[in-house]
């Protein structure tokens, strides 16, 4: 395991990221019991976490409402964006770094960050990304700005050598 680690700090990947990855594959192994979603391909939306878009001009915003006691491992973002607590509380774990966030509050994300977020209250969270090409086609927005593996995210970082 300290020689994966090591080649993937190599690589810009942080040991940080590499655990929570491990973290999102024991989860996604586990996606058959309840209330453990994720599939390790596409970004979780479903009933429980309620995803909805919205555009304007170069802007798209998601917004997902968190239910209470929920735990997320994220997608690796490949852009500096803002992010809304509009509704809530939440607890972000990046790097060696837990922040707790309240509700109204705003924090900037940066590029290659993965969190762990727990939402200690049901929370009301929006994103808002640059769209410079203003596409309305969520699939093509989702694979310009986001991330499941850490494999996934170096190779369009073209950092990945095969």
């Amino acid at each position: 395991m300290e020689g994966i680690v090591e080649q993937n700090k190599n690589k810009g990947v942080s040991n940080f990221n590499q655990k929570l990855e491990d973290l999102q594959n024991v989860m996604i192994s586990n996606n058959d019991k309840e209330d453990v979603y994720g599939d390790g391909v596409n970004l979780v939306e479903n009933d429980v976490f309620q995803i909805s878009h919205d555009y304007c001009g170069p802007l798209y915003i998601r917004k997902m409402i968190m239910p209470k006691d929920s735990v997320v491992v994220s997608a690796m973002h490949h852009t500096n964006h803002f992010w809304f607590l509009l509704k809530g509380r939440i607890s972000v774990t990046s790097g060696e770094e837990t922040v707790e966030h309240i509700a109204p509050c705003y924090s900037r994300s940066l590029k290659g960050a993965k969190r762990f977020i727990v939402c200690v209250e049901e929370c009301l969270f929006i994103n808002v990304h640059a769209n410079p090409t203003e596409s309305t086609d969520i699939k093509e927005i989702q694979d310009d700005l986001y991330s499941i593996t850490l494999e996934e995210y170096n190779k369009k970082e073209k950092l990945w050598q095969e």
